[in-house]
């Protein structure tokens, strides 16, 4: 019975990472719908690449600074128990890959390959474990702290704020130092349209997505007997929430309505496991809310050009549901317990000033001895013919 309980937790957590791996051609495709047609092919690169980066950074270094588990040594070890220190690897290098795509969405269109490769590297490989090995792994003691402050440890099940809030706060950071894109911004205090590419793709990216996630939630239970359908109904509420809010607020634009299901399953993250489905509802549809008064805010207020709206749909969102899990996991709203507001709050800010440091540092410290985005000449190409020297439909180049 111990031998089947160990393979079928090494299939379980492998399933789950497949289907978080699966996620990544959403925000690859979501990237790609959005876009201008001339930046295309690089946002379906830079999601693949930045993944086989992350693979390694993650295996060589990031995976031994959250767990202090090193891969390096025999075969005949690592196979123990079916393999499942490896899969488990597996299904959280897809989370720590995450970062990386997120913040591709905020400075798609004018950045530069090689110096977000390094980003990648960095963030992956050193600031993302560090938090990562604080909230999951209970490393230097602060959990340990925050618990005796607040009388509960800081509660994230599935990474709304070790996963999404520090990837949408580090990719504020990345856009500030990149600027908005060319004429995107005029000088009469005008803002030029860059309107998406494909409402389809963009869907397309947002599906997959959606689809995964539950792959992404239900499966950080990481073994088979702590699987929990609550999990499952809980994202699935928390998406309808922010589905629904987002296409009201937003008055059927699709790019918030395919949005606003994403902002509903960035915010449950947290407190998927201990929430009620009714306090998931509300959850998913506040932070729908939020995406939408947010990004219009940011696009057009403060000019803040986040291409795909990664600051509001991530960090802010992702920072909603860090506290959201404060509140409707009490037992007096529903929930399960086990959680405090103080805790949230707490846990939910370090995490934010830390993505902030990160992001400061790694792009803050790229622009000082490289150019972090393409010339004047480049941009107005496109991504695509500049870096990769093929647009996303060739013959219609060659045709003349």
């Amino acid at each position: 019975m111990d031998q089947v309980k160990q393979g079928t937790d090494a299939l379980f957590i492998l399933l789950g990472a497949i289907m978080v791996l699966a996620m990544h051609s959403g925000f690859a495709f979501l990237e790609l719908g959005t876009v201008r047609k001339k930046n295309q092919v690089n946002a379906l690169v830079k999601i693949l690449v930045d993944f086989a980066v992350s693979t390694l950074a993650y295996f060589f270094v990031g995976y031994l600074v959250a767990y202090g588990v090193s891969f390096f040594t025999g075969a005949e070890t690592l196979a123990q128990k079916n393999g499942y220190d490896l899969v488990k690897f597996f299904f959280l290098l897809t989370f720590a890959a995450a970062i990386p795509a997120i913040i591709s969405g905020g400075i798609a269109e004018r950045a530069r390959f090689g110096p977000q490769l390094i980003a990648t590297a960095v963030l992956v490989g050193l600031f993302y474990p560090l938090f990562e090995g604080v909230v999951w792994n209970q490393n230097f003691g602060i959990q340990a702290w925050i618990k005796g402050s607040t009388g509960a440890e800081f509660h994230d099940f599935a990474g709304s704020v070790v996963v999404h809030a520090v990837g949408g706060w580090i990719a504020l950071m990345a856009v500030v130092f990149l600027g908005p894109r060319a004429n995107r911004y005029r000088k009469d205090g005008g803002i030029s349209a860059h309107p998406p590419s494909s409402i389809p793709f963009l869907a397309l990216g947002a599906w997959v997505l959606a689809v995964g996630w539950f792959g992404f939630n239900v499966m950080s239970a990481q073994t088979i007997d702590k699987i929990s359908g609550l999990v499952a109904v809980n994202s699935l509420m928390a998406m309808v929430g922010g589905t629904l809010v987002a296409t009201l607020m937003g008055r059927n634009d699709p790019g918030f309505v395919y949005n606003g299901p994403l902002a509903g399953l960035v915010a449950v993250c947290a407190g998927s496991d201990v929430m009620h489905p009714l306090g998931a509802l509300v959850t998913g549809g506040i932070a729908g809310g939020i995406f939408v008064v947010m990004f219009t805010l940011t696009q057009n207020r403060w000019k803040i050009d986040d291409v795909l709206g990664v600051w509001p749909l991530h960090g802010l969102c992702g920072a909603w549901g860090g506290i959201a899990c404060g509140i409707f996991g009490l037992t007096s709203l529903g929930g399960l317990g086990g959680v405090t507001l103080g805790a949230q709050v707490l846990g939910t800010v370090m995490g934010v000033v830390w993505a902030l440091v990160a992001g400061i540092l790694v792009y803050g410290g790229l622009k000082l001895v490289m150019p972090l985005r393409l010339s004047a000449e480049e941009e107005f190409e496109g991504a695509d013919l500049s870096i990769h020297r093929i647009g996303a439909t060739p013959e219609r180049e060659v045709s003349w």
